[in-house]
């Protein structure tokens, strides 16, 4: 019975055994076979993938080796356009032997001169020194400009305003200038003429009459008195005259004065000023 039992306790471990290992073995196969699938859908991609790769190599390949052909074409066009250049530089270049020679000579001068290049270098370097201090002078220099040109146009308004003055004030002055000595030399004339007048009719009377020397004598010498007064008042009046006619040169030489300070031309006041013509007299 026991042995029985044990048997029947083997089978059934056998069949349970034997129903795990089926089990275990299909679990296997199925992750075998899933790993398969896996692995030929893995496969599929790459194989896919490659084709993909050394397809798009081949076009590649093939675009470059038509790009290549294209460019063989133009380097051989540019070989011959370089040949032809070479010949070209060739006969250039035999053209100009004779400018190299004289390069080669100018070289040979330049480098004896560039023994001398440090103390140009020193040179040039103070140059840049004064040049600075010179560009600093020059912004002050501009400043001032600016300065002076804000003070210009003041005194170019001041001069325009004292221009227009001084224009009104000569203008007035010559006008009663002008008109004095007007009538001062018709007055002067008008006495020249009586003067002349009297000593005619003096004339006259002397010699149509018979007078005794003493007569005469106090004729003449009251006529001298007259003359002599008469005289005076001419002098006078010619002094006057003088007098104004220096005034008025006097007040033009300040006015042309003034006007040279202020920067105008005499060119441009706009009329000629009356020059006197006494004072020579």
């Amino acid at each position: 019975e026991i042995e029985a039992q044990y048997a029947k306790k083997i089978q059934v471990l056998r069949e349970e055994l034997d129903l795990q290992r089926k089990t275990e073995v299909h679990e296997v196969e199925e992750r075998k076979n899933n790993h398969i699938s896996e692995l030929m859908r893995n496969h599929e991609k790459a194989f896919n993938d490659i084709k993909s790769y050394y397809n798009d190599i081949t076009s590649n390949n093939l675009a470059l080796i038509s790009l290549l052909k294209e460019q063989v074409e133009e380097m051989k066009k540019k070989e011959n356009h370089v040949e032809k250049e070479k010949e070209d530089v060739l006969l250039e270049n035999k053209q100009l032997k004779e400018p190299l020679q004289q390069a080669q000579e100018q070289v040979a001068e330049l480098q004896k001169k560039l023994v001398h290049y440090d103390k140009d270098k020193e040179a040039l370097m103070n140059t840049r020194a004064r040049l600075k201090v010179t560009q600093k002078e020059l912004k002050d220099l501009q400043w001032e400009h600016e300065v002076l040109e804000q003070r210009f146009s003041e005194v170019q308004a001041e001069r325009d305003e004292l221009y227009q003055k001084f224009t009104k004030a000569i203008n007035e002055v010559q006008q009663k200038t002008g008109f004095k000595n007007l009538l001062l030399e018709r007055k002067l004339k008008d006495l020249l003429a009586v003067l002349e007048k009297k000593e005619v009719e003096l004339s006259e009377v002397l010699a149509s009459s018979n007078l005794e020397p003493g007569a005469i004598s106090l004729i003449s010498h009251k006529l001298e008195d007259v003359l002599n007064s008469k005289n005076a008042t001419i002098n006078d009046l010619q002094f006057q005259l003088t007098r104004v006619c220096k005034a008025h040169d006097d007040m033009l030489q300040t006015f042309e004065a003034k006007l040279l300070a202020s920067g105008i031309p005499l060119d441009n006041l706009g009329f000629k000023p009356l020059a006197s013509a006494m004072l020579g007299r």
